[in-house]
C-alpha cells in the first residue's frame, strides 16, 4: 500500500522513469543516487522528490558491483575509548562529518586505533575492500597507518596538520598557531606578566603549533621563554600541570591552556590553592566547547570551527573518492578569541 499522495509506477520504477519525472537526464539521476556532490541543490531536490513520488529503490548490490564501491567510509580515531567519548572535540567533528555525508550515500563507520593491535585491525578491515575511504583523527608522531592505507589505494584525509611535511596527504585543521598567539597576547593586554602555558601533546601538530603560538606572543612582547608544563589535552593532565607550575613559580598571574579541558583542570587546582580566577590568575583555554561555557567563572577560550572542520573533511574525502587523481590542498580554518569572565 502506498502512502497518501504517492503514485507508485507499475512494477519496479527505473532510473529512466525517475529522470522523466524530475525532468533531468538519466545520468543526473545516477549521480544523485550514487551520492555525487556535483549536482545543484535544485536538481538534487527535484530528483529526490521524484524518487519519493515513484518509490524508486536502487538495486544496491548491482550498483556496488558496477561502481566497485561499498558506500562506507571509515572514521579512525587514534585515541583510547574514554578520550573519544569524553571530549567535546570528537563529537563536534563527527557531527560535521555526518551532516555533509548525509548529502551522499556514504555511511560512516567508526574504528579506534589507540593501540598497535587496533591499528592492525583497522588496516586489515580497510585492505579487505570494505571501505571507499578513510578520515584519520588524532594521529600521534610518525604513525604508519596513513601510509599503509594509501599504499592499499584507499583515499585518506587527515584531521590536523601531519607532523611530517612530506606526507602530501590532504588535511583539514584550525589555525592553531594564530589562535594560541592571540590567547597569550590577550593575557598580556589585560595586565598579566608572568604567563604560563599548559601544552597539548608534542607528538601532535596541534600541540606543537599552540606552544609555538604562545612562544611567538612572548617573543613579540619580549616576555622571555615563559613557563611551560606539558599535558595531553585531558582535564587530569591540566590539573597535574597546574600543580607543577605553581610549585615552580607561585607568582604566575596568567595561564594559557591548549584545551578547554586542561584549562578547567587548571582552574580547579588554582581554587584549591586559594587563587581567584581572574583576580589573581587569568585563564584562557582553547576549543570554545561547552566546557568553557560551564566553568565558574565562564572561560575565555579560542574558538575553532570543529563542526565546519567535519564538513570540510567530508568534502575532501568525497573529492578523493570520486576523483582519485585529484590532489586537494590543505584546508586551514580561522580561529577567534571568545571573551568571558576567566580572563
Amino acid at each position: 500500500m502506498t502512502s497518501p499522495g504517492r503514485t507508485r509506477a507499475a512494477g519496479r520504477p527505473t532510473l529512466e522513469q525517475v529522470a522523466a519525472e524530475a525532468g533531468v537526464s538519466r545520468g543526473t539521476v545516477s549521480r544523485v543516487v550514487n551520492g555525487s556532490l556535483e549536482v545543484s541543490t535544485n536538481t538534487l531536490h527535484a530528483v529526490r522528490e521524484a524518487i519519493e513520488k515513484l518509490g524508486y529503490v536502487p538495486n544496491q548490490a548491482a550498483r556496488n558491483l558496477v561502481t566497485k564501491r561499498t558506500d562506507t567510509v571509515l572514521l579512525v580515531v587514534s585515541e583510547a575509548e574514554e578520550r573519544v567519548f569524553g571530549e567535546p572535540f570528537f563529537a563536534g567533528l563527527v557531527r560535521g562529518l555526518g551532516e555533509e555525508l548525509a548529502r551522499t550515500n556514504l555511511q560512516l563507520s567508526l574504528m579506534l586505533a589507540g593501540s598497535d593491535r587496533q591499528r592492525e585491525r583497522v588496516e586489515r578491515f580497510a585492505r579487505d575492500g570494505r571501505v571507499d575511504g578513510a578520515v584519520l583523527i588524532s594521529l600521534h608522531g610518525a604513525d604508519p597507518l596513513p601510509g599503509k592505507l594509501v599504499a592499499a589505494d584507499i583515499p585518506v584525509v587527515l584531521t590536523g596538520r601531519p607532523l611530517s611535511s612530506e606526507s602530501g596527504m590532504p588535511f583539514v585543521d584550525a589555525d592553531n598557531l594564530s589562535g594560541a598567539e592571540a590567547a597569550t597576547d590577550h593575557l598580556f593586554r589585560i595586565g598579566c606578566r608572568r604567563i604560563a602555558t599548559i601544552t597539548g601533546p608534542q607528538d601532535m601538530a596541534a600541540g606543537v603549533d599552540r606552544l609555538a603560538g604562545y612562544r611567538a606572543a612572548l617573543e613579540f612582547r619580549r616576555g622571555g621563554t615563559g613557563l611551560v608544563a606539558h599535558g595531553d589535552f585531558g582535564r587530569a593532565s591540566g590539573e597535574r600541570a597546574m600543580r607543577e607550575l605553581l610549585e615552580r613559580d607561585d607568582t604566575i598571574d596568567g595561564v594559557f591552556a591548549a584545551s578547554d579541558l586542561m584549562a578547567a583542570g587548571a582552574m580547579r587546582v588554582l581554587r584549591e590553592h586559594g587563587r581567584r580566577v581572574p583576580d589573581d590568575v587569568a585563564v584562557v583555554g582553547f576549543d570554545d566547547s561547552d566546557v568553557a561555557r560551564n566553568t565558574d567563572p565562564a572561560m575565555t577560550s579560542v574558538s575553532q570551527p570543529v563542526r565546519r572542520m567535519g564538513n570540510e573533511l567530508a568534502r575532501l574525502l568525497v573529492t578523493r573518492i570520486e576523483q582519485p587523481d585529484s590532489v586537494p590542498g590543505p584546508v586551514i580554518l580561522p580561529t577567534g578569541l571568545v571573551h568571558r569572565d576567566s580572563a
